[in-house]
């Protein structure tokens, strides 16, 4: 573990008041030492570092400037929070960042009163703000009070459709309203589209082209080459597109670009607006991502995700690994797949490398499509790809995905159009937490007629479906998987396409069969070898599909044992509830069998180690086991004494 960073002023900070009575200079010099504690923190936690480095003076200058927890500060999508953490209250827990009962990665409610909404998924900052914004000026009452709601959102952020209805909704109000724009040409991938090259023109012009005052006669509070841009603006740019006229037709003021790494413009520019701001302003702040740690600043994704590293080198420390990721698994097959056939093209929203498109971009970029920070759009562009007669995989995390499910049903299910679904990051995730959980995706996916659904029960598994779905031309199809690596099982050197609706048996045995759906079956055959201990050698059957039913396999599963339990890494409604609707409509249970579905619980789980999770929920192989032992009544030792 490298030597903690001196850092004698933060040393004197338990919480944002006690910024107030610092100068300017001292100000500067907390954020040089917020962004080496934040650094020396995830050294040793892992997490998302980039996006914090980024905003740290900001994150000072706010906190030093507007009184929270009064004042809401909302961070968009919150993975530049560690900083903000750090400063209200949590630094000495920020070591246990991610971890299992130690602080969430995201901005969370029940955490701490500075957090006054919490996050994970983007673009969801300025509706939240104005919601706080309309409360106030309404007259609502809560602990910490309502003062100012400021929204600091990202320029990938700002490109997804939600952040502009609450840019419209906002300008109508006339609400007074702040709204950072944390301009740093960087989201997770490069920014797409014509808001990113709408920004860089707004700063390739001139440093300030564009001051507005916040309000008549604000501008000479501002310190002079501010004064200077202001006048500038005016004379050079009016009625030019430039310069903030796009946030300007929504109703904001605008004043910007400023250095966000300059206390000098940062401080003054923050204590105008808060003194002088009657309606909505949007403050355009340029940062680095990454910046100040020569590591971060040099890597690809500016330490967007980091494993623990090593202060000094920056060196991660990753374990090997022992099987290939579950994501890689299917980015080489789309690939294999793409070169065999023209048709296939890959759309993803902002997530290239997360859901393995990496390879495909490079290879076949005119066919793989990036379309930044819009699902539902995603979906929909895909729909009509498919419309088109091209074979499109969708390739979008579960928890993202349910951001286009009106899409999913509306222009892809309804119309029966052969989108192709993969859905990463199924199940439980581990350090992210519930934000991020692929808990739902079976259920809400199961439900709509024509789709159908499979689940990868290894990675062999994947690389089937994947070239199943590509050989689906009638209809929607999808297949979840989930993160990290897989079984470490031999891998195929070609895909077979599974037949639709036919699942596999593992093993026979008697009296109790189980039916696994996805990668829980790993832990099935753990349970299974346990169990043969003691003398009870389950069935075992892999689903492959929530939909269609495999009818013929479950029915005579259910016809040739005393009981039948399912398992999935979903919520509850998912293949268990359409398992057992087949089975009550079957007249099965009017003779007796002995049903259990084991589903994640009714609850969102924090973040920990997958296995941790899992346990939580109750479904790795002890708790399988006994869930056996349990149907068939057979006590444990344990239970009997008691």
């Amino acid at each position: 573990m490298s030597e903690r960073p001196h850092t004698p002023l933060l040393d004197q900070i338990a919480r944002p008041a006690d910024l107030k009575g610092l100068s300017d200079r001292q100000l500067t010099q907390v954020a040089d030492e917020l962004r080496q504690e934040t650094v020396s923190a995830v050294s040793e936690t892992g997490g998302h570092l980039g996006a914090g480095l980024g905003v740290v003076e900001l994150t000072v200058a706010l906190h030093a400037v507007f009184d929270t927890p009064r004042d809401k500060v909302i961070w968009d999508v919150s993975h530049q929070c560690y900083p903000h953490k750090i400063l209200t209250g949590r630094r000495d827990r920020i070591r246990t960042l991610r971890k299992k009962d130690g602080l969430s990665g995201f901005t969370k409610r029940v955490e701490s009163p500075y957090d006054p909404f919490g996050a994970a998924h983007s673009s969801t900052s300025i509706s939240a703000a104005l919601g706080f914004a309309v409360a106030r000026d309404l007259g609502g009452n809560v602990p910490e009070g309502l003062g100012d709601a400021i929204a600091v959102i990202g320029d990938g952020a700002m490109s997804a459709g939600m952040a502009f209805e609450a840019m419209n909704n906002a300008g109508h109000l006339g609400k007074r309203l702040i709204v950072i724009l944390n301009d740093n040409e960087m989201s997770i991938a490069p920014p797409v589209g014509a808001l990113s090259s709408y920004l860089s023109r707004l700063y390739a012009e001139e440093p300030f082209q564009e001051l507005k005052a916040v309000a008549k006669g604000a501008a000479s509070l501002l310190p002079e080459p501010f004064r200077e841009g202001a006048k500038r603006a005016k004379d050079m740019l009016k009625g030019m597109a430039v310069g903030g006229t796009l946030f300007e037709s929504l109703g904001f003021s605008y004043l910007g670009p400023i250095d966000g790494h300059d206390m000098d413009q940062l401080l003054p520019v923050l204590r105008t607006v808060k003194a002088r701001a009657s309606g909505p302003i949007l403050i355009h702040v340029l940062t680095k991502k990454g910046k100040g740690y020569a590591p971060a600043e040099r890597a690809d994704d500016k330490g967007h995700a980091t494993a623990t590293f090593d202060v000094i080198t920056g060196k991660q420390n990753k374990p090997p690994s022992n099987a290939p990721s579950y994501t890689s698994v299917f980015g080489d097959e789309l690939v294999n797949l793409a070169a065999k056939d023209d048709k296939i093209c890959a759309v993803t929203a902002a997530m290239p490398d997360g859901t393995g498109l990496g390879l495909m971009a490079e290879r076949y970029p005119s066919r793989t499509f990036d379309v930044g920070i819009a699902e539902q759009h995603g979906v929909t562009f895909a729909a009509a790809l498919a419309a088109g007669g091209m074979k499109p995989f969708c390739a979008m995390y579960s928890t993202f995905l349910q951001r286009g499910y009106d899409q999913v049903v509306h222009d892809v299910a309804i119309q029966r159009l052969p989108v192709r679904f993969a859905i990463d990051r199924a199940g439980l995730v581990g350090a992210d937490g519930a934000t991020h959980a692929g808990s739902f995706d079976i259920a809400y996916m199961a439900n709509l007629p024509g789709m159908v659904v499979m689940a990868a029960a290894d990675e062999a598994e994947l690389k089937h479906m994947v070239a199943t779905a590509a050989a689906h031309d009638d209809g929607p199809i999808a297949f979840r998987y989930p993160r990290g690596e897989g079984e470490g099982v031999d891998m195929p050197e070609e895909a077979e396409v599974l037949e639709i609706g036919k699942g596999r048996m593992i093993q026979k045995g008697a009296r109790v069969a189980i039916l696994s759906f996805g990668t829980r079956l790993g832990e099935v055959k753990k349970a299974a070898e346990s169990l043969s201990a003691k003398g009870i050698t389950p069935t075992i059957a892999d689903a492959r599909f929530a939909k269609p039913l495999d009818r013929e396999m479950i029915l005579q599963l259910a016809e040739g044992h005393e009981a039948l339990i399912t398992i999935e890494e979903g919520a509850v409604g998912g293949f268990g509830s359409h398992v057992a609707q087949l089975l009550a409509e079957e007249g099965v249970f009017d003779t007796g069998l002995k049903f259990r579905s084991m589903v994640l619980p009714d609850t969102f789980i924090d973040q920990a180690s997958p296995a941790d999770m899992y346990d939580v929920a109750a479904m790795n192989a002890p708790q399988i086991e006994a869930k056996v032992l349990e149907v068939l009544g057979i006590a444990t030792i344990g239970e009997k004494r008691a």
